[in-house]
C-alpha cells in the first residue's frame, strides 16, 4: 500500500466553537477530512513571543490521509484566525480496517 493511503490524525484547535465548526465544515466540504471531532473547550497554556499565556480553545481531531495532508494544512492556515495555528500530524498505526477504509474513501484516497 502506498504511503499516500496512510490514515493520519491532524491535531489542532480553534479559539471558539463557531470557528471550530466553520473549519470542520470547510475541510469536510472540500473532501480533505472524513471526520472532525470538536472537543469541549479547554485551557491551553503556551509561550508566545516570550510571554507565557493561557487561552480557552476548542480542540480539533481531524481524520484524513497522507495524500490530503498538504492541502488540508494549507486550508487550515487560510481558515484559521491565528498567526500560527496548531497543526500536529500524528500517524495512525492501526485501527478497525473498515473505519480506516471509510476515511480513505471519504477523502478520495481509496486503498486500491
Amino acid at each position: 500500500m502506498s504511503m499516500q493511503n496512510d490514515v493520519i490524525l491532524v491535531v489542532s484547535n480553534a479559539p471558539d466553537l463557531l470557528v471550530a465548526k466553520r473549519i470542520a465544515h470547510e475541510l469536510l466540504e472540500a473532501g480533505l477530512a472524513a471526520c472532525v471531532n470538536l472537543g469541549p473547550p479547554m485551557l491551553s497554556m503556551y509561550r508566545w513571543q516570550g510571554v507565557i499565556e493561557g487561552a480557552e480553545e476548542v480542540p480539533l481531531l481531524i481524520k484524513t490521509t497522507r495524500a490530503q495532508e498538504a492541502a488540508l494544512l494549507e486550508m487550515l492556515v487560510t481558515l484559521h484566525p491565528y498567526e500560527v495555528p496548531e497543526a500536529v500530524v500524528v500517524p495512525v498505526e492501526g485501527g478497525l480496517p473498515a473505519y480506516l477504509e471509510w476515511v480513505r474513501a471519504e477523502t478520495g484516497t481509496p486503498l486500491h
